[in-house]
């Protein structure tokens, strides 16, 4: 399993192409040539970079799912739209698709996000946005979320 670590800015031509942080690139060293999948978020208009390995364990879950239920069948759809493999090519570049671009906004400026085994790709003004907006949440959310120690240590 993949642990990320960092956000960092970088530019995206206009060709869609994103050059990679070198931070990122050492951190995936083990896993660059096996490419990557490109998605949607399903939270936020951002794109989601997943290494081939997390793809596969995420495609293992939602494999255990029962097709014959619709709730489960429209979920796989809307999570696999837009989906696209992608690779690190010899620049340590990755081609962002024209649809995900527009999908997320993106024109030049960029973040990547690390969130623990995958890399968000953020529109930088939006990026900024979400978490200025989220500074004022974030201290209940994280009581809710991280709060409960007790159950933490009887597991």
């Amino acid at each position: 399993m993949v642990n990320l670590i960092g956000t960092y800015e970088c530019k995206v031509d206009a060709k869609g192409r994103l050059m990679m942080s070198s931070a990122f690139k050492k951190q995936l060293s083990s896993v660059l040539q096996d490419g990557f999948v490109i998605k949607r978020s399903v939270f936020q208009s951002c794109l989601e970079l997943y290494p081939m390995q997390e793809w596969n364990l995420m495609m293992a879950k939602i494999n255990k799912l029962n097709r014959f239920v619709k709730k489960n069948n429209d979920f796989i759809r809307r999570f696999t739209a837009g989906v696209k493999m992608v690779d690190v090519d010899a620049s340590g570049r990755i081609l962002i698709p024209k649809d995900l671009c527009q999908f997320a906004g993106i024109e030049k400026q960029v973040v990547l996000s690390s969130a623990v085994n995958i890399i968000e790709i953020w529109d930088k003004d939006k990026y900024e946005k979400v978490i200025d907006d989220a500074v004022v949440d974030f201290a209940d959310l994280a009581e809710e979320v991280m709060g409960n120690t007790e159950a933490d240590e009887l597991s």
